[in-house]
C-alpha cells in the first residue's frame, strides 16, 4: 500500500482571506484570516498572524492571534506570544508563560470527543467579555459561586450584634 504523503498548506504573511478553509492535512497560517478553519491534521497560527475565526483541528498550535473558538481533538498549545480571545475545547491544553487567553475552556478526554462544545456562541461570549461580565453557563454555577463568596466573606467572624466588630470586642475600642 502506498504511503500517504503529508502536506502542509501555508497561507503567507501577505495574504488576507475571508471565508471557510478546509484542509485534509496540516495548515500553517501566517497572514490574516476571517471565517472558519477546519483541518484533519494540525493547524498552526504563526507569529504575526491574525485569525478572526473558529479554528478546528487535531492539534492547534498558536503563536499569533485568534479571536474565536478553538477546538482540538488532541491538543491546543499556546506558545509565549499567543493571544486567544475565545473558548477552547481540547483533550490537552498547554499554555506557555507569556501567552494570553481570555475565554472559557474545557479540557480532558471527554471534552475533546465532540459532545462538549463551548456552552456559548462566539458572539455571546464576545459580548459578555466586552461588557466585562463573567460568563456563567448554568444557574447552579451562579448559585455555587455566590454561596462560596458568601462563605468567604463571613470567614468565621462573629456577628456584630454580639458586640464584635472588626474582629474585636466593642468595635475595637
Amino acid at each position: 500500500m502506498p504511503e500517504v504523503q503529508k502536506t502542509t498548506t501555508v497561507i503567507g504573511p501577505d495574504t488576507h482571506i475571508k471565508g471557510e478553509m478546509v484542509f485534509d492535512s496540516t495548515a500553517r497560517i501566517l497572514g490574516t484570516f476571517e471565517g472558519r478553519v477546519i483541518a484533519k491534521g494540525e493547524v498552526q497560527i504563526g507569529e504575526g498572524a491574525a485569525c478572526k475565526a473558529s479554528v478546528e483541528g487535531t492539534t492547534v498550535i498558536v503563536d499569533g492571534l485568534i479571536e474565536g473558538d478553538v477546538q482540538a481533538r488532541e491538543r491546543v498549545q499556546l506558545n509565549s506570544k499567543a493571544r486567544v480571545v475565545g473558548d477552547i475545547v481540547a483533550a490537552t491544553l498547554v499554555v506557555s508563560e507569556g501567552a494570553s487567553f481570555t475565554g472559557n475552556c474545557r479540557v480532558g478526554g471527554d471534552a475533546a470527543k465532540g459532545g462538549a462544545r463551548p456552552a456559548m456562541t462566539t458572539d455571546a461570549a464576545k459580548r459578555s467579555r466586552e461588557a466585562g461580565t463573567p460568563v456563567v453557563n448554568k444557574p447552579t454555577e451562579l448559585e455555587s459561586t455566590l454561596a462560596g463568596l458568601e462563605a468567604r466573606l463571613s470567614g468565621g467572624r462573629r456577628p456584630a450584634e454580639a458586640g464584635y466588630v472588626n474582629g474585636s470586642e466593642n468595635g475595637g475600642i
